[in-house]
């Protein structure tokens, strides 16, 4: 298979495609009738999956360096190139994007009946704007990028959402946006001052990372602009307060993107930028203390909140904060095992809770509610939806055999060694999250069948169309939870370069009259 992709030129092509065919696709749906508007746009994003999956076969695990690597002028006179590329740790995240966006137009089939048109050509942007963020290796272009996203989400949110669409929508946009802007400022300031020092104008990546121990003083203030706008993406704790009102009032097919794959921007841009640019910074002591801290309370904070709602949608919103601060443990833990097992979540988080969230919708379109005191006894009615919602349930619980259990095993694993009373603590969130989750099912499938509402469901089990949704999702679940070795090879060595970069480039050494000296790693 390999060499065929070769033969074809597919490591030449590859990455111009899926982020030039999403956008190709949006003239067609704004010409075409609003009725068409949905057929054009799955053809569409099928053909970016399938063409994405030769990734697979075409990328050298053996490897850790960036591959499919192309780069093209596009503003040389300020150092802004056209650069792209993909290592283990884009790679899945590419996939997951292009993997995601064919579910959510099939999502949103039937419950999308106005301005048809401009829906569909959002989520193609996004399809580019998502597959931008992980393959961009030049600053400015990530960031072209990263903002690119905000809109097309801000209008689904806006337009297409629930009563309170208006105000998600905005807290979204003003959450992502102040974050946003103190990493632009950072951005430009770090490209000034490297230029300042080198003679040379790039927003380069590998520029940067080359001369980013040369910031001196700066360099916190860049991390910090850095990690905010990351933190606020992820989200972590206090900053997350965004999440469960955006994910309440979007759409279903937004709310699957949102915590698929928007949610992994903020911690891709931890593993990407701000630990390797800042290592010195990142992984000292008194940082290092903070994130772990505020990765054990996002575990804890979430998972104690979402025991406590009362709607479905809130109480998947906030697993997903929780579920995220396994991520961040494994990234400031910054082992080889930790790094692979946040990588691991990251995946089985976007498969399960993205098919959480389907299902969620699912319930909606026939009981018109997502309350659990309005539901009960769906076991007997719909049986098939109750078998898709306990395994999913299961997965991001974390049971062995599903995806959930292999990244948050890893992570823990990986953690102990030098972190172990918040690794302690942070097991306790795996407790919390079986309790919530598993009353959730219970309240929603097995309690008795009282109400008339939940009676008149019988017969209308998921259809053709929502089975073909859900079942690649819970295939992967099932996957990754019971043979996640090629996923873990591809992803190892990147894993590896990412834990070397991490330690910091200035280390005391003992010199030979037993004083302590400091000097460059």
């Amino acid at each position: 298979m390999t060499d065929f992709l070769s033969s074809l030129g597919y490591t030449q092509w590859i990455i111009p495609a899926l982020l030039i065919v999403p956008v190709a696709g949006i003239l067609p749906i704004l010409f075409a009738p609003a009725a068409q508007a949905k057929r054009i746009a799955l053809v569409v994003s099928t053909m970016v999956f399938v063409v994405s999956l030769g990734l697979w076969w075409a990328f050298d695990a053996t490897s850790g360096n960036f591959q499919f690597a192309a780069t093209l002028p596009w503003m040389p006179y300020w150092g802004i190139y056209y650069r792209v590329g993909i290592d283990g740790i884009s790679l899945f995240m590419v996939l997951l994007s292009t993997a995601m966006m064919p579910l959510a137009v099939l999502g949103s089939w039937h419950y999308i009946t106005k301005a048809e048109r401009g829906y569909y050509a959002l989520l193609l942007a996004m399809t580019s704007g998502m597959v931008g963020v992980f393959v961009a290796l030049d600053l400015f272009l990530f960031y072209f990028f990263w903002e690119l996203i905000l809109i097309p989400m801000y209008f689904i949110i806006g337009v297409w959402g629930g009563p309170n669409r208006l105000y998600a929508a905005i807290k979204f946009f003003l959450y992502t946006m102040f974050g946003s802007l103190l990493m632009l400022v950072a951005i430009l300031l770090m490209v000034w001052q490297t230029a300042h020092t080198t003679g040379i104008v790039s927003f380069e990546y590998a520029f940067l990372l080359e001369h980013a121990s040369e910031l001196g003083p700066a360099a916190p203030w860049y991390f910090a602009a850095f990690a905010l706008a990351f933190a606020i993406k992820v989200p972590m704790v206090p900053f997350h307060t965004w999440l469960p009102d955006a994910h309440t009032e979007a759409p279903t097919a937004g709310s699957v993107l949102l915590a698929a794959v928007l949610l992994k921007m903020g911690t891709y841009g931890f593993l990407r930028f701000a630990v390797p640019l800042f290592p010195d910074v990142a992984m000292s002591p008194p940082v290092t203390a903070l994130f772990i801290s505020l990765a054990v309370i996002g575990i804890i904070h979430g998972a104690l909140v979402a025991m406590v709602q009362p709607d479905a949608k809130r109480l998947v919103a906030y697993s997903s904060v929780s579920h995220m601060g396994f991520v961040m443990l494994g990234i400031w833990a910054a082992t080889v095992q930790s790094v692979q097992g946040a990588l691991m979540v990251m995946i089985g988080h976007g498969l399960a809770t993205g098919a959480l969230f389907f299902l969620v919708g699912m319930l909606y379109e026939r009981r018109h509610s997502r309350m659990f005191a309005d539901f009960g006894g769906l076991a007997r009615v719909v049986p098939l939806l109750s078998i898709m919602l306990t395994i999913t349930a299961l997965a991001s619980i974390g049971l062995p055999g599903l995806s959930g259990f292999v990244g948050e095993f890893l992570v823990l694993l990986g953690s102990f060694g030098n972190h172990p009373w918040a690794t302690g603590i942070a097991t306790t969130g795996v407790v919390f999250a079986a309790a919530y989750l598993l009353w959730a099912v219970q309240r929603i499938i097995y309690n008795p069948l009282v109400q008339p509402e939940n009676k008149a469901l019988a017969g209308h089990d998921l259809n053709l169309r929502e089975v073909l949704i859900v079942l690649p999702l819970i295939f992967g679940m099932i996957w990754l939870g019971l043979y996640p070795k090629p996923v873990l090879r591809r992803m190892e060595a990147t894993a590896t370069r990412f834990v070397e970069f991490s330690i910091p480039r200035t280390v005391t050494v003992q010199t030979a009259d037993g004083s302590a000296a400091e000097g460059a790693k």
